[in-house]
């Protein structure tokens, strides 16, 4: 089955044509022009020359690709130029998240389904690689592709057919696969986690997409590209950085990408606060990096975990001492229930020095061996017993309750 699609030329402003906004009684924006995306275009940085070499040479080749690079490096942009420059530039080009659907869900859209394949398939429906022949299909995040799904995607690129959900007719199409992911792929074949004849099927070129920290002098462009575009989404003046923030941007390890590079220019829009925008980017770039100069992930959600323990405690312990330690009040003002403040009192260790013992938070008192005998069905403490106490429990009990009662019971007694 064929499937057209719009001719996409990447030489082009990002829509493939110029965004332009008329001036309004409203707003009074002048005629705004959008450049082609950065990435796609000329680049001062020699990483990013690299690259668009290898995607001219590669690009004609009708052979599988596989990109890795972090999140947010522009990989697609890269799919999308290997696409344009090919001989299947007419064709289709269609992109498919393997991580933003369950193995059940992806394998129907992927090959399609026949009618009764499983519980609502009332008609049949084609998957991608039928749409997409003789065009480019794009699989993004394969590396979180279920395991079982593999090994039905590897017959596809040996055989170049495969069968639809539910279905026994065999279907040939002619698709070219570029699949790309930012996991370590070395590290998923070691784990099992990725099948080791996939990636070698994959791996015919394989293209690294350097992160923007390796491409600086790429970071003008980009900020000329995004203030102009979204100052047009926004519907407002594409107010320049000031020196300070220009500066910054140069400096800071940019993380996230041209993603977080594309958020920090639309906050710099709304916003229009460059102090604030500045002394964020300088805590960011106090997180701890690894040897390539990648921030952790996982060090900046520990961190921002800390403080905000942190905060919520102190939070809790100042209104508590305003409240002279009455719990319903301080839940009143911290707008949560009871029971959220005693488990939060619970999970932070704060307790009414003012008291013993208790619950909620409190230290527990240490009770003796007499105390452990005094602990009630329901778990609470009572006050221990006197010791005359059982002495004259006894006395007034009947002759028949005073001496425990024997068991198993003798003969006569049943």
């Amino acid at each position: 089955m064929n499937a057209s699609a719009r001719v996409i030329d990447f030489d082009r402003p990002a829509s493939g044509r110029e965004i332009r906004r008329e001036p309004s009684v409203e707003n009074d924006n002048p005629v705004a022009s959008v450049p082609g995306p950065p990435e796609l275009s000329p680049s001062f940085s020699p990483a990013m020359i690299e690259l668009q070499h290898q995607i001219e040479c590669v690009a004609s080749v009708d052979v599988p690709v596989l990109l890795l690079g972090e999140s947010g490096v522009g990989k697609e942009f890269a799919a999308r130029k290997l696409h344009a420059l090919s001989p299947r530039a007419s064709r289709a080009f269609l992109k498919i998240n393997c991580a933003a659907l369950p193995a059940e869900l992806l394998e129907s859209e992927l090959f399609g389904y026949e009618p009764g394949a499983f519980t609502g398939a009332i008609r049949s429906k084609p998957g991608l690689f039928e749409l997409c022949d003789h065009g480019t299909i794009l699989l993004d995040e394969i590396g979180e592709m279920p395991f079982g799904l593999q090994a039905k995607l590897l017959h596809v690129l040996q055989d170049k057919q495969f069968s639809r959900l539910g279905g026994r007719k065999l279907l040939t199409v002619d698709v070219r696969v570029i699949a790309a992911t930012n996991i370590d792929i070395e590290k998923a074949l070691e784990q099992k986690a990725f099948r080791t004849d996939l990636y070698y099927r994959l791996n015919t070129i394989t293209l690294h997409v350097p992160p923007l920290r390796e491409r600086r002098p790429d970071i003008p462009l980009f900020v000329n590209y995004f203030l102009k575009l979204l100052a047009v989404e926004l519907g407002c003046l594409p107010r320049p950085l000031s020196k300070r923030a220009f500066d910054a941007c140069m400096q800071h390890s940019w993380p996230g990408n041209i993603r977080e590079l594309k958020s920090f220019i639309c906050r710099h829009l709304i916003l229009q606060d460059d102090e604030a925008l500045v002394s964020e980017l300088v805590a960011g770039s106090q997180l701890p990096f690894d040897e390539d100069g990648a921030a952790y992930p996982s060090g900046l959600k520990s961190r921002i975990a800390s403080m905000r323990a942190e905060a919520e405690r102190q939070m809790i312990e100042e209104c508590l001492k305003k409240s002279q330690w009455n719990r319903t009040e301080t839940a009143r003002a911290l707008h949560i229930s009871t029971k959220t403040l005693w488990n939060k009192m619970r999970q932070y260790g704060i307790s009414d020095p003012s008291r013993r013992g208790g619950r909620y938070g409190e230290p527990k008192r240490s009770y003796s061996k007499v105390d452990a005998g005094t602990t009630g069905a329901s778990g609470t403490h009572r006050k221990p017993l006197p010791p005359d106490a059982l002495e004259s429990l006894e006395t007034a009990m009947p002759a028949g309750l005073a001496q425990p009662a024997k068991w198993p019971p003798s003969a006569g007694a049943r």
